[in-house]
């Protein structure tokens, strides 16, 4: 197991615009979804169906991301503050 241990810290974790990233993501899995809907016949010919569903499921996850890190940036900011007010 010792050939497995790390031999230095990890990094600190990256913090970006996270709200507009989801977002992003989010309306290119709708975007796919409504680009891929007319030709749904062809998709069934070819048993591809999948594709379509998975184009929406990802959108539907994308607003439940949205949601999450909304309220994560929210808390975020929250604790900032507090942790502001405390040191004054």
């Amino acid at each position: 197991m010792a050939k497995w241990t790390p031999q230095h810290e990890a990094p600190a974790p990256l913090e970006g615009p996270v709200v507009g990233t989801i977002t992003g993501g989010t309306i290119i899995w709708f975007v796919l979804f409504l680009v891929q809907l007319p030709f749904y016949g062809w998709f069934a010919d070819r048993d591809l169906t999948s594709w379509v569903w998975t184009c929406l499921a990802g959108g539907g996850l994308g607003l439940l991301g949205i949601w999450y890190v909304r309220k994560r940036d929210a808390a975020i900011k929250r604790h900032e503050a507090a942790r502001l007010a405390d040191e004054a």
